[in-house]
């Protein structure tokens, strides 16, 4: 049998790390066997539907290059892909599912919280009296017009088995089953029984899921059971956390993969971590394109323990990744960040000394701010011991450069250099005697991304000059 997964995202709003890693682990499945990706949009809970939400989940899957194989845009031969244009279908098998005695219409008086598959414990825990209600009784009730839910039998005692990829064999008892809401008054289904039902029709053979979910497994098993379907392979994955005690989420606040990009993460980069988060390779190697991982990807590594979100670690990864790009790859990323700084900059000149320096595009603005205005500082800057320079010295130094380097006819890194190391000869200075009080005249700063040369042409003849004029009146005490 072919193998085919879907990722089934509810618009809710930006992509949380965790459901990208579900997505992660679902393409990368498809991909080893050789089977489908399915895409499929839950918007049953219309309460939490987020206008636009479907768009960004189109945009994460595409900009990480998780393409799918079938879903709401390109169509396939299991549609509708959007679960609220599948409502006659939960209809249908709802009412199938009664006649089966897998459920029974509930006419009891709900609260709205009490159709939520969340909040409808309590009542589902009490003896429900409408399912003593024969079901002609119940039809006539409803085809006059009364409001109803279908409601899951749990009939059953005893233990449920079932098996697990990451888990392995897992017990539950039956007493510990709600007979929750499958259908709610609206109409629409809740996430426990849509789910069942398009897998089933859309021929799903593996689910990855959170292992919260393990718990309602045995709920989904008797609905499979009951109109005689076989259950697909489960794969339940830790969760991921913030810390030991808290977990991941966008409901508290924590950064999504959207956020992660507005500061500056690679797609990729976030994608290669996440794939981490729950999941090993067998050896040391920790950085993977996405064709890599599709290649080498395999349920038996997943691990059993909570996978800890380490920002630390993702941000070193996103330098590696910012290391092995290529300088007009970068120069492309990093120009957003170059917006409001002066357009006489040589911005791939600044690229060129921001690459190897940064971690994260968003480390740009920081670390370029000096080169719109230089910053107040003090003159004991100067003062170096490993280069034997202070502030005396660095007036001497300025002094003999400024003439020399109005008269540079090529502007450039190499010529400015060498003319520059040249001038300290001549001078019987040593090259850092001339080159670090230049540096800290151009930028105001201990540490920069790159030399005085290369300062140098970043800044332009112009600004350069005028740089060290100004560090010249500071050092006469103006």
């Amino acid at each position: 049998m072919k193998t085919r997964t879907r990722f089934a995202p509810s618009p809710t709003g930006y992509m949380h790390i965790g459901n990208l890693r579900t997505a992660l682990y679902e393409y990368l499945i498809a991909r080893a066997a050789g089977g489908d990706f399915i895409l499929r949009i839950e918007d049953t809970d219309q309460k939490r539907y987020v206008e636009g939400a479907t768009d960004i989940i189109y945009k994460t899957l595409k900009r990480v290059g998780m393409n799918w194989d079938e879903g709401p845009d390109i169509g396939g031969n299991y549609g509708p892909y959007i679960q609220s244009e599948r409502k006659p279908i939960y209809a249908e098998y709802a009412h199938k599912l009664v006649d089966l005695g897998g459920a029974h219409y509930c006419f009891c008086a709900h609260k709205e919280e009490d159709e939520d598959e969340e909040n409808n414990a309590t009542h589902a825990k009490l003896k429900d009296p409408c399912k003593n209600i024969p079901i002609e009784e119940a039809r006539r009730r409803i085809a006059a017009g009364e409001p109803f839910v279908v409601r899951q039998n749990i009939n059953k005692k005893g233990t449920s088995l079932f098996h697990d990829e990451v888990y392995g064999d897992i017990e539950i008892d039956y007493d510990e089953l709600d007979e929750g809401v499958l259908l709610k008054s609206d109409g629409l289904p809740t996430y426990n029984f849509a789910n069942v039902i398009d897998d089933h029709l859309m021929e799903i053979t593996h689910v990855v899921r959170g292992n919260e979910y393990i718990s309602s497994t045995p709920k989904y098993n008797l609905i499979y059971e009951a109109f005689g379907w076989t259950p697909p392979t489960y794969v339940h994955v830790p969760q991921v956390m913030k810390d030991a005690q808290h977990k991941l989420s966008k409901r508290n606040g924590d950064a999504s993969f959207q956020d992660l990009v507005a500061k500056g993460y690679l797609p990729e980069a976030v994608l290669n971590y996440i794939a981490l988060l729950g999941w090993n390779p067998g050896d040391e190697r920790e950085i993977f394109s996405l064709q890599e991982l599709e290649k080498i990807f395999s349920t038996k590594r997943l691990n059993k323990s909570p996978a800890i979100f380490d920002i630390t670690k993702l941000t070193w990864m996103n330098g590696c990744y910012i290391r092995n790009l290529s300088p007009e790859a970068f120069h492309q990323l990093a120009l957003p960040f170059y917006d409001d700084l002066p357009s006489t900059l040589d911005f791939k000149a600044l690229s060129a000394a921001m690459q190897p320096r940064i971690e994260v595009l968003n480390q740009i603005t920081t670390e370029t701010a000096f080169l719109k205005k230089v910053p107040e500082y003090d003159l004991s800057l100067y003062e170096n011991k490993k280069m034997k320079t202070d502030a005396d010295i660095a007036r001497t130094a300025l002094q003999l450069v400024l003439p020399v380097l109005k008269n540079v006819k090529y502007w450039n890194n190499d010529d400015l250099f060498t003319i520059l190391k040249e001038n300290a000869v001549i001078n019987n200075m040593k090259n850092g005697q001339i080159l670090y009080p230049m540096r800290i005249a151009l930028s105001g700063l201990e540490t920069t991304p790159g030399g005085a040369t290369e300062l140098a042409v970043i800044l332009g003849k112009d600004e350069t000059v005028h740089r060290i004029e100004d560090a010249l009146i500071k050092l006469n005490g103006g």
